[in-house]
């Protein structure tokens, strides 16, 4: 996930991050501003682990936030084209 997006979806973003990781506060990931490794650094300094182990799981964790938000773009993408569809029906008929 880019630091863009990161940063546009941070309120939905960070309930997940403390679901994962319980010991993190919105405002330790306000603090991040974004950037992968000061959240790895974060998750390393308030759950104890080691450096690579922390980016490790944040890695995943992100890849797994990808694969929800992508998923959810999807869904609304075909919502949206499949109403285009339906209106393109009825004014042809």
């Amino acid at each position: 996930m880019n630091k863009d997006i990161f940063q546009g979806k941070i309120k939905e973003i960070s309930g997940e991050l403390r679901k994962k990781w319980g010991a993190l506060t919105d405002d330790d990931i306000q603090k991040t501003k974004g950037n992968m490794e000061a959240l790895s650094g974060l998750v390393q300094q308030k759950i104890g682990l080691s450096k690579e182990e922390a980016s490790k799981q944040v890695s995943e964790f992100m890849t797994s936030i990808d694969r929800k938000f992508e998923n959810k773009t999807e869904s609304a993408a075909d919502k949206v084209n499949s109403k285009i569809d339906d209106i393109k029906n009825k004014l042809s008929h």
